[in-house]
């Protein structure tokens, strides 16, 4: 196993959780400076200096009940509060996406452009608080530096160590069941269409030599899928075009989705279409999370609370758009009552450091 896959890990599935919880706190109409404090707060706690120091260290990963325990604690580093179910359905999500996103990289070093693309959504979050965005910025080096050297061989043990972590992982997510790229028993089908890794020629061709280098024979055969040529490789600088959307907000109406996933079903050519009306698949995503987050309550305090029924606990997320007004009323029938604390959060020096002394406990 690698020791250099702990700070990907968790870059990536910190920036899906960032995703999701944006898109709720638009949905429910936070008032603007409020739904900035939330994420600002969490960004600072997520990019504190003192952690990324021991988490850029190499290590072997944290094991899943660790890691629950780090995102827990950063999910609630600012004054929104999360009760368990609803962490868990949020868990459930970021780590589904990053496992797809993994299954899905062409190439193992693609991996960092996957998180360069969560580092670019993280950075334009911020880009309007300097401070914040100086220390994303840092961040950003330290992967460029660590990670841009790697040879491929060690970014294949890094791939080989994340879905070992999520081997046994297998939530099912209604949209991806919907769009016939994961099996009814959790697991995700493999492409066999789109364009091949960058530096590799379209399956099909046998060449043979002869001792002397000379070309002698070419066979050609069926590959079994309808792949295209490499498209350009994406820039692994801190500025430029990454080209694949895998790690981009999966839950912004404006944007492609990937779309070299399966050649099954007639809805996937649909997604391939760039354009600014708003795409189904996406459309589908920002209803799964409404039913799956439940409704937002800012309480007089101002801390918010995500609240989750229990139909959701049996694995399968159902999609269905509902009022906010009408799910807060069922949520309090099933949920019951949740109070507020009342307490101010801590400063983002102090969250930071609560949760490297936590890092240390593990």
């Amino acid at each position: 196993m690698s020791s250099r896959t702990l700070p990907l890990l968790f870059i990536n599935l910190g920036g899906e959780m960032l995703y999701i919880l944006d898109q709720r706190l638009r949905a429910q109409n936070i008032p603007a400076d409020k739904a900035k404090k939330v994420m600002n707060d969490i960004i600072t706690t997520m990019f504190n200096k003192k952690f990324l120091e021991e988490l850029f260290k190499p290590q072997e990963l944290y094991s899943k009940k660790a890691l629950r325990t780090v995102f827990d604690r950063l999910a609630h580093a600012s004054i929104m509060r999360l009760n368990q179910a609803s962490m868990d359905k949020l868990y459930d999500l970021m780590t589904m996406a990053f496992k797809y996103q993994v299954l899905l990289c062409p190439r193992p070093k693609d991996i960092l452009l996957v998180s360069f693309n969560h580092m670019d959504a993280i950075k334009d979050f911020v880009k309007d608080t300097p401070s914040i965005l100086s220390q994303v910025d840092e961040t950003y080096q330290q992967l460029i530096e660590m990670y841009t050297p790697l040879s491929n061989g060690e970014f294949q043990l890094i791939r080989q160590t994340l879905l070992i972590f999520f081997q046994d992982m297998h939530i099912r997510v209604s949209i991806f069941l919907k769009d016939k790229v994961q099996n009814s028993n959790g697991r995700f089908g493999l492409p066999t269409s789109g364009p091949v890794p960058h530096g590799t020629q379209v399956p099909g061709l046998i060449r043979i030599f002869s001792c002397t280098g000379e070309e002698k024979t070419r066979l050609q055969f069926n590959n079994g899928g309808n792949y295209t040529s490499a498209i350009r490789e994406g820039s692994f600088e801190i500025f430029g075009d990454r080209v694949t959307k895998l790690g981009t907000n999966m839950y912004s109406v404006s944007r492609p989705v990937e779309t070299h996933m399966s050649g099954t079903s007639k809805s996937s050519a649909q997604h391939t279409k760039v354009n600014t009306a708003p795409n189904p698949l996406a459309k589908e995503e920002l209803n799964m999370l409404a039913r799956l987050m439940g409704g937002l309550e800012v309480q007089k305090a101002g801390t918010s609370t995500f609240l989750v029924p229990d139909e959701l606990s049996y694995g399968i997320i159902n999609i269905q758009a509902t009022k906010d007004q009408q799910v807060s009323a069922e949520l309090t029938k099933i949920m019951g009552e949740f109070t507020d604390s009342g307490h101010q959060s801590p400063s983002s020096s102090s969250k930071g450091d609560d949760l490297l002394a936590m890092m240390d406990d593990l």
